[in-house]
C-alpha cells in the first residue's frame, strides 16, 4: 500500500507517488520519459518519444466530441533536486520519501517534485479513465524545464494539431494565467591563477536560509546566500590577509541559494578567534536584516587546519570578491502596468569553481526583452572589466497577454460554476513554456493553473490534497466544456 493510497482523486495520486518513485531531476529523465512511454504503449495510445526524451502522447475525442477543437495538456517530467544537507537521499537511484500530514503532502528532507509531476499525474489519470469527456488530446510533457526549458525548446511541435493549451504548471489555486516573463540563464565566467602555499586553511559557510523559486518568490526579500558569502568575504578581505581556494553555493540557477561556502587559506600568522568574532557580528547583522525572511541564517568557520593548500593568486582573489560585491542582484524593476508584478530581476543561483575559473550562473528574467538584454550587457560589461566573459543558453521568450482568448472564457465560466466566484487573471515572473509553445504554434491559445503548492524548490515544497481535488474536478469540467 503506498503512502498516498485512499488520497482523492485516486488515479491522480496513484500515479503521482509513481512519479515520486522514479528518478526524474533535470538531465535525468530518460527512466521517466520511458515510463510515459510504457503507460501508452499499455493503454493503446500512439505516443512519440524523441531524442531529448519529451513525449508527446495522443488520445482520440469522447464520443459526442468528435468534432471539437483539439486540446494539448502540458507539462514537465523534470523536478528541482534539492535536499537538506543531513539527509542521504541519492536523486539518482533513491525514491522519495512521501509525508502526508494534515492534508499536506512533503517529501522528508528533499523537495517533492510537485512542480511538475502533478501536472504529470493529471495527465495519466484523464489518460487512464474512460468516463471523462473531452475533445481530441494531445498531452506534452516536456524535459529540462527546471534548467533552461530546453526540452520546449526543441521540441517539435509539427505532429501538434491543437491550437488551444491548458499548462499545469502553476503553484496557486484561483489564479488562471495568461503571460509570463522571459529569460535566460546567464553564465559569468572568470579566470583564476592559482599558487601553492602553507596556510592556515578554514572554510566560511553561510546556510540555514530559506530559499525558493527565483521566478515566483524573488519578491519576497528571501536573502541569496551567494550574496552573503560575498559580503562576508569582502568585509574579512579590510582586516586579514587570506586567499581563496574554492567557492560554492546553489544547486540551480532558477532557485534562490540557501547555502554557499568559501574554502579559505590565511596567513599563519592569522588569528582565527579574531575571524570567529567578524563571522559572528556578520550572523547578527544578517539575522536582523532578514529577521522577517530568514530567521534561520547562520555564519560558522569550519574545518580549521594548517596544511600546504593550492591557492587563488591574491588578484584572483580579489576579483571574485569584486564580482560577488557588484554584479547586479535580485529585483530590477517592477511592472508600472500591473501592480505587483516583478517586471525584470536577476538572481545568482549557483557559484561554483573550476579547473581555471570561477563560474556564476544566473537567471535572468524580464517580461521586456529590452530590459532582459541590458542586465545581460551590465553581467557582460562588468566580467569584461574583471577580464571574463559572459554565455548565455536556455533563452526563451515572454508569453504575452493575449486579449481574445476561447479557452480563458471556457476556464473562467468553468471556474464561477465550480467556485462560485471569478478566478484571478494574472501575470507571473517566472518563465513558462506557454511562451516558447506560442512561438512555435501560431495562434496558439494558452492558460496555466495549477493546485496550492508552498516552497517549491527547496526542501520544505509541499502540496495540499484538498487543493489537487478542487483542482482535478475543475481541469475535468474545463475538458468536458470544450465541445
Amino acid at each position: 500500500m503506498g503512502i498516498l493510497t485512499g488520497l482523492e482523486p485516486e488515479k491522480v495520486f496513484y500515479y503521482f507517488e509513481e512519479i515520486t518513485k522514479i528518478p526524474h531531476g533535470s538531465r535525468d529523465t530518460k527512466r521517466i520519459s520511458d515510463y510515459l512511454v510504457g503507460f501508452a504503449k499499455e493503454h493503446n495510445l500512439k505516443y512519440i518519444q524523441d531524442e531529448l526524451n519529451n513525449v508527446i502522447i495522443f488520445k482520440n475525442a469522447s464520443k459526442g466530441y468528435e468534432n471539437a477543437d483539439s486540446v494539448i495538456i502540458q507539462g514537465h517530467m523534470d523536478m528541482v533536486c534539492e535536499k537538506e544537507d543531513d539527509c542521504d537521499i541519492d536523486f539518482s537511484k533513491d525514491p522519495l520519501r512521501l509525508e502526508v500530514n494534515d492534508g499536506i503532502i512533503s517529501a522528508k528532507g528533499t523537495t517533492l517534485g510537485g512542480d511538475d509531476g502533478i501536472a504529470v499525474a493529471y495527465a495519466l489519470a484523464i489518460l487512464d479513465d474512460e468516463t471523462i469527456l473531452h475533445p481530441a488530446l494531445e498531452v506534452v510533457i516536456t524535459v529540462d524545464e527546471e534548467i533552461g526549458m530546453l526540452g520546449a525548446a526543441d521540441l517539435d511541435t509539427t505532429p501538434l494539431k491543437s491550437k488551444m493549451m491548458i499548462n499545469i504548471d502553476s503553484e496557486d489555486e484561483g489564479i488562471l494565467l495568461a503571460s509570463c516573463a522571459g529569460g535566460m540563464t546567464a553564465t559569468v565566467h572568470l579566470p583564476i591563477a592559482k599558487e601553492t602555499l602553507k596556510a592556515k586553511k578554514a572554510t566560511v559557510v553561510v546556510d540555514g536560509l530559506v530559499g525558493g523559486h527565483s521566478g515566483v518568490e524573488i519578491n519576497k526579500g528571501r536573502a541569496n546566500a551567494n550574496k552573503l558569502v560575498g559580503r562576508v568575504l569582502y568585509a574579512l578581505s579590510k582586516e586579514f590577509n587570506f586567499k581563496l581556494v574554492s567557492i560554492k553555493g546553489g544547486l540551480k540557477d532558477n532557485a534562490i541559494p540557501r547555502a554557499s561556502k568559501a574554502e579559505l587559506a590565511f596567513d599563519a600568522s592569522t588569528d582565527m578567534n579574531a575571524v570567529k568574532a567578524c563571522l559572528a557580528e556578520f550572523e547578527a547583522i544578517f539575522k536582523h536584516e532578514f529577521k522577517t525572511t530568514d530567521a534561520g541564517v547562520k555564519v560558522s568557520l569550519v574545518d580549521e587546519a594548517e596544511t600546504e593548500v593550492s591557492a587563488f593568486d591574491k588578484a584572483s582573489t580579489t576579483k571574485v570578491i569584486t564580482a560577488l560585491m557588484n554584479l547586479p542582484l535580485g529585483i530590477q524593476r517592477m511592472s508600472f502596468d500591473i501592480e505587483g508584478l516583478v517586471q525584470t530581476s536577476l538572481n545568482l543561483g549557483i557559484l561554483e569553481t573550476k579547473e581555471e575559473e570561477v563560474a556564476l550562473s544566473y537567471s535572468v528574467r524580464s517580461s521586456v526583452a529590452s530590459e532582459s538584454k541590458d542586465l545581460y550587457s551590465q553581467l557582460e560589461s562588468l566580467a569584461s572589466a574583471l577580464g571574463g566573459c559572459v554565455t548565455s543558453m536556455g533563452e526563451y521568450p515572454a508569453w504575452e497577454y493575449k486579449e481574445d482568448s476561447k479557452l480563458r472564457e471556457v476556464m473562467v465560466e468553468s471556474f464561477k460554476r465550480q467556485y462560485g466566484h471569478d478566478p484571478e487573471i494574472q501575470a507571473i515572473h517566472a518563465g513558462l513554456e506557454c511562451g516558447l509553445f506560442a512561438g512555435k504554434i501560431e495562434g496558439l491559445d494558452a492558460v496555466s493553473f495549477g493546485p496550492d503548492m508552498k516552497d517549491v524548490h527547496t526542501p520544505n515544497e509541499s502540496m495540499d490534497v484538498v487543493s489537487v481535488k478542487r483542482t482535478w474536478d475543475y481541469l475535468v469540467d474545463v475538458l468536458a466544456s470544450l465541445k
